[in-house]
């Protein structure tokens, strides 16, 4: 479901506050601020947000060219796909140029008279937030701008249209491109920045020390019309993996990588589930397995373990649904109770759900724990916040719940059986 963002007026107000005035003419006038917003031609002279920052007033005005590059409305000897990858390069490294970039996104994707242009800004935009989110302060304001978007395919055209009447500006003269409408509708791309967005808020950006490569850059840019198989909801990933393994009952992902955990001896390494793997090498393996790849040379069965939970946990809703949380959280301590609720789940999830229980099973033997140091009570404090969610804000809630969500999971891993999901796939 959608949130209703910030109204129009409160964005105006961000706006005025927030946007670092530019002049123009010999009489230094400033620029109002719908002309700010609005698609520019030529270069700028300083950031569009105000800052302090030296290398960000620098850097803003470059980062700017690059936007241009990319939508088309400036040459350069690069491939689109490397200009792309200067610019998330730059953010990914300066978190303080990543509200530049998207507000800099949101002024050349307005009042935009060029369709294909206007697409490449969103793909960029859609590209951008695979790797970073706007700061806290930013987000609601970007949050709007995409809202206005998500059904807006009429009014862009009309848009356009009316504005391609009206007089003809000396830098929109020296635009020469090609102006036939190519690209997806923008509300394609909007509704994917929308969702892309509240993940992003939540999880992160690309984390660890290597930095964006040209295959990322492809990969996020594909996964605007072919999702992820991270942040998906269990439905798509069995929708979209029915044309290579229609048989299977259970997610190729969800399998595979528990299969690749035992595989790499996960049941007898210490700290399993509790010791992250190289992040670096967990990114690589994501993008192999996005492509419905697992490649042979693993050797740390932490990768593909760290791997394994950041699907769970980046599933667009749990793996047990927002709904049965209250009865969850209620059977904590009845196992009966609690074997019941799993019986009440969607067949998907159940299925989901019990695979993962009769997982979590193997490690929990006794002959395991003694290499793993890894108990059922250790299992079930490391797998819980993958499985449920709590929705309240209150921090003593939150503490409560995560002690009730633990004892919950517990009591399936002791008591659940399991025995049907031999051989399932």
């Amino acid at each position: 479901t959608l949130r209703e963002p910030i109204s129009q007026s409160s964005m105006a107000d961000w706006a005025s506050k927030n946007l670092n005035m530019h002049t123009q003419g010999i009489f230094r006038r400033r620029i109002s601020i719908s002309n700010m917003l609005s698609w520019n031609g030529g270069s700028i002279k300083k950031p569009m947000l105000i800052t302090s920052n030296r290398t960000i007033k620098k850097e803003a005005c470059e980062m700017f060219k690059l936007v241009q590059s990319y939508m088309g409305d400036r040459q350069t000897r690069m491939d689109r796909n490397h200009v792309a990858l200067v610019t998330v390069t730059k953010c990914w490294s300066v978190q303080g140029l990543r509200d530049e970039l998207y507000i800099q996104l949101i002024r050349q994707t307005t009042d935009n008279t060029c369709y294909r242009s206007l697409a490449w800004g969103w793909e960029l935009m859609a590209i951008s937030l695979a790797f970073f989110s706007p700061s806290p302060k930013f987000q609601s304001y970007l949050e709007g701008y995409i809202y206005r978007h998500l059904d807006s395919d009429e009014k862009i055209a009309q848009h356009i249209k009316d504005l391609k009447n009206k007089k003809i500006t000396k830098s929109r003269k020296k635009r020469k491109q090609n102006t036939e409408d190519e690209g997806l509708p923008i509300s394609t791309y909007a509704k994917y920045c929308y969702r892309k967005l509240q993940k992003v808020a939540i999880t992160g950006g690309k984390k660890g020390l290597r930095k964006p490569t040209v295959e990322e850059i492809m990969h996020a840019r594909n996964a605007i019309l072919t999702p992820s198989l991270f942040g998906s909801s269990l439905e798509e990933i069995m929708l979209r993996q029915q044309d290579m393994y229609p048989g299977n009952k259970l997610p190729w992902v969800q399998t595979q990588l528990s299969q690749q955990v035992l595989a790499l001896g996960g049941e007898q390494t210490e700290g399993i589930f509790r010791i992250p793997g190289d992040i670096d090498e967990v990114n690589a393996l994501k993008l192999q397995v996005d492509q419905w790849k697992i490649p042979n040379g693993l050797s740390d069965p932490n990768i593909p373990a760290s791997l394994l939970k950041l699907w769970y946990r980046e599933l667009e809703e749990p793996v047990i649904p927002q709904q049965f949380y209250k009865e969850c959280i209620s059977n904590y301590e009845n196992p009966d109770a609690a074997v019941a609720v799993v019986q009440l789940l969607p067949e998907l999830n159940r299925l989901v759900l019990c695979y993962l229980i009769h997982f979590l099973q193997i490690f929990a033997q006794p002959s395991n724990v003694g290499r793993t140091k890894m108990d059922v009570n250790n299992l079930a404090m490391v797998m819980a916040p993958n499985c449920l969610r709590c929705q309240s804000d209150d921090p003593r809630i939150i503490f409560e719940n995560t002690r009730k969500e633990m004892s919950f999971l517990r009591m399936l891993i002791v008591h659940l059986d399991t025995s049907f999901i031999k051989g399932l796939v």
